[in-house]
């Protein structure tokens, strides 16, 4: 049986879901990316030798304020008052890769999954900003909801 989509009206069109019946509960998060790239940007970043500064510091800044926005420019989003938000990053040199994750937690009747899916697009797009004048062949792939726990749902678990 197929769920059914809750941001659509009986006449089809979209809608902010109404979560006011919805019971508080702790609700968190957790999403994964990746951005590739070659190798030698990826010894750049990882040495500290990119003239903008440091990538890893400034993609989690920029991680943690996309996820606080997120409902500036998802539509259908809640506006709300995130109480976690962890960003990690996990080089990967044989591939020249730096996985992304995100964890994201509230206590709130909505969930979290759109500000950690933000958080990490936000957070690639700021490594792929600060190192594009050496590299415009980054990739930034495979943004996606590893696990989402609490509310109605239950949890979550990415199959691997």
């Amino acid at each position: 049986m197929m769920a059914r989509l809750t941001h659509f009206d009986k006449s089809g069109r979209a809608k902010m879901v109404d979560v006011t019946k919805k019971t508080v509960s702790v609700r968190e998060a957790v999403v994964r990316g990746s951005i590739s790239m070659n190798p030698v940007t990826f010894k750049k970043i990882m040495s500290g030798e990119i003239s903008k500064g440091d990538v890893f510091a400034v993609a989690k800044v920029a991680g943690i304020m996309a996820a606080k926005k997120t409902s500036d420019i998802i539509p259908m989003c809640h506006p709300i008052n995130l109480s976690h938000v962890e960003i990690n990053f996990y080089p990967v040199e044989r591939a020249s890769r730096i996985d992304i994750e995100a964890c994201v937690r509230i206590k709130a009747q909505t969930g979290v999954e759109m500000e950690g899916l933000v958080a990490v697009a936000a957070a690639g797009l700021t490594m792929y900003d600060m190192c594009k004048a050496i590299d415009r062949g980054m990739v930034l792939s495979d943004i996606h909801l590893v696990t989402k726990k609490g509310g109605r749902s239950g949890t979550y678990r990415a199959k691997s």
